[in-house]
């Protein structure tokens, strides 16, 4: 069950990083949860359990959302060239 947690946490965390972070981000929703999953287990390993955890997840998935959109985005202009 704790899995479904993650899933749906990681689609909140994902979608407030991509929401806080300017611009348009060339990725879709598995990568957003992807992002979010990934922000949420740095954070759970940062902290404890909490709302501190939550907010250092969300600034996380601020950081990759936008290091995969720069990674994405160079990648789809080295195939148009």
């Amino acid at each position: 069950m704790w899995i479904i947690g993650l899933i749906i946490t990681g689609l909140i965390v994902g979608a407030l990083g991509r929401l806080f972070h300017p611009g348009r981000d060339p990725m879709g929703l598995l990568m957003t949860i992807g992002i979010g999953i990934a922000a949420v287990v740095a954070g759970l390993l940062i902290g404890h359990h909490g709302v501190w955890t939550f907010l250092i997840a969300i600034v996380i998935g601020v950081v990759l959302v936008a290091l995969v959109g720069r990674l994405l985005a160079s990648r789809g202009a080295a195939r148009t060239v």
